[in-house]
C-alpha cells in the first residue's frame, strides 16, 4: 500500500463509515493480513498501514483532523508538524500539537470530545493466541485449556487504583473533566485549546493512598487460564474470538477480546479442502482389471470400497459423508478416492511368461525384435 494512499480506502470504507463500520472493517482487515496468518512478502507492510489508518479513524479528533486536511495536517497536528495553516509554528502547552484537534472543536463545533474520551470507559485491548492442532483434532474438534498473560484489573483495589478502604478522589484541578483550558498565542489571533490536566493527566481523578499491589495503577500482570471448545471442522488459518478474555479496560470499562487464531498441522495420508478429503490409493492391474473390494482408510475409519472391473488409473470415488465436519453443521462433506493402478518394476519368469500367454490370448504377436515386450504391453493398454 502506497504510504499516501486515503485511510479510508485502505480500509476499504466510505468517509462517512460509523464507528462500528470502522471497528469491523479493521478486525476483517487484520485477521487477513497479520504476519503470523498471512506469509505473502507485502502482508506485514499492508498490517502496519491498516493498523495506521485504524489508529486514525478511531480517534474522533485524529479523524476530525483527517477528513479536514488529510494526512498532512493531521501530521502536524499530532505529531508536532509544522503549521498546517501555512504560516509559523504554534506555541505549545503541555501536549504541543497534539492539542490541536481542540482547536479544531473551538471553530467547528463538537468541543470536549478529547475530554470525554480520556475519562469515559473504554474497552481493554485485545489479544491473540495461536493455537497448534493436530489434523485429527481440527477434523473433530476438542476441549483444551490454555494460559497466557494479560494486563488485569488489580484483585487487591478491583481496579480503582486506591488502598482498599479509601477512593480516588476528584482531580481539584480540574474538577474531575479531565483537562483544562489554556489560550495561545497564533498568527489567527488568540486561541482557546484543551489540554490533558498536569495534575490528574486527563484521568479526572487521583489516587491519594495507592493500593500496595498495582502502585495506584489499578492493573496487575496476570497469568489467565481459560476453556477453549473447538469446533469440529475449524481449519488451518481460520480463528475464534472469546469475549471479554483481552487485557482490563480503562476507567472501569470491559475487558478486550481473546482472538484464537489456529494452526492445523498438515496430515501424511489426507489432502483436505474445507469439507471435502482426498486420499489416492494404488491398486495393481490384476486389481482394476478383474475388479476387488478394498478396505480403505476415511477420517472416520475404514470403510469398504467396491473397484469395477476394468476400472481406469485415475478413475475417482466418492464416499458420501466421510469428509470434515462442516463447521457449525451436523453434516460432513465427502471423501474422493483416486485409484491409481500401479505397473510393476520387475517381474519374475513366471508373472512374464504369464503375461505373455495373456497378450497371446488377446490377439497380440510377440516380437523381441521390435523392441521391449514389457513397453509394448504397457502402451496396448493405454
Amino acid at each position: 500500500m502506497a504510504d499516501d494512499q486515503d485511510f479510508y480506502d485502505v480500509l476499504g470504507l466510505q468517509k462517512d463509515a460509523s464507528d462500528a463500520d470502522i471497528k469491523k472493517a479493521y478486525r476483517q482487515l487484520s485477521k487477513k493480513y497479520h504476519p503470523d496468518i498471512n506469509k505473502a512478502p507485502d502482508a506485514e507492510a499492508k498490517f502496519k498501514k491498516i493498523n495506521e489508518a485504524y489508529e486514525t479513524l478511531s480517534d474522533p479528533q485524529q479523524r476530525a483532523a483527517y477528513d479536514q486536511y488529510g494526512k498532512s495536517g493531521m501530521d502536524g497536528a499530532f505529531q508536532g508538524g509544522g503549521n498546517p495553516f501555512g504560516g509559523g509554528g504554534y506555541g505549545q502547552a503541555s501536549g504541543g500539537f497534539g492539542d490541536f484537534g481542540d482547536i479544531f472543536s473551538q471553530f467547528f463545533g463538537g468541543g470536549g470530545s478529547r475530554a470525554n474520551s480520556a475519562t469515559a470507559p473504554r474497552q481493554g485491548a485485545d489479544l491473540q493466541y495461536r493455537m497448534d492442532l493436530k489434523f485429527e483434532e481440527a477434523i473433530f474438534g476438542k476441549e483444551t485449556d490454555i494460559s497466557y498473560n494479560r494486563e488485569a484489573n488489580c484483585h487487591t483495589c478491583n481496579g480503582s487504583g486506591a488502598k482498599p478502604g479509601t477512593q480516588p478522589i476528584t482531580c481539584p484541578k480540574c474538577h474531575g473533566t479531565g483537562f483544562m483550558e489554556v489560550e495561545q498565542q497564533s498568527p489567527l489571533g488568540r486561541i482557546r485549546t484543551r489540554v490533558n490536566c498536569d495534575r490528574c493527566g486527563g484521568k479526572g481523578k487521583i489516587v491519594e493512598n495507592p493500593c500496595p499491589t498495582c502502585h495506584g495503577t489499578g492493573k496487575e500482570k496476570q497469568s489467565h487460564q481459560v476453556k477453549v471448545t473447538i469446533p469440529a471442522g475449524i481449519e488451518d488459518g481460520q480463528q475464534m474470538r472469546l469475549e471479554g478474555q483481552g487485557e482490563a479496560g480503562e476507567n472501569g470499562g470491559p475487558y478486550g477480546d481473546l482472538y484464537i487464531v489456529f494452526r492445523v498441522a498438515p496430515s501424511d495420508k489426507f489432502e483436505r479442502d474445507g469439507a471435502e478429503i482426498f486420499v489416492t490409493i494404488p491398486i495393481s492391474f490384476p486389481q482394476a482389471a478383474l475388479g476387488d473390494e478394498l478396505e480403505v482408510d476415511t477420517v472416520h475409519g475404514p470403510v469398504k470400497l467396491k473397484v469395477p472391473a476394468g476400472t481406469q488409473s485415475g478413475t475417482k470415488f466418492r464416499l458420501k459423508g466421510k469428509g470434515a465436519p462442516r463447521l457449525h453443521s451436523k453434516t460432513n462433506g465427502d471423501e474422493t478416492v483416486t485409484v491409481n493402478v500401479v505397473t510393476p518394476k520387475r517381474l519374475n519368469d513366471k508373472q512374464k511368461n504369464a503375461l505373455k500367454d495373456f497378450v497371446i490370448a488377446s490377439g497380440d504377436k510377440i516380437d523381441p525384435q521390435k523392441g521391449d515386450f514389457f513397453s509394448r504391453f504397457k502402451e496396448k493398454f493405454q
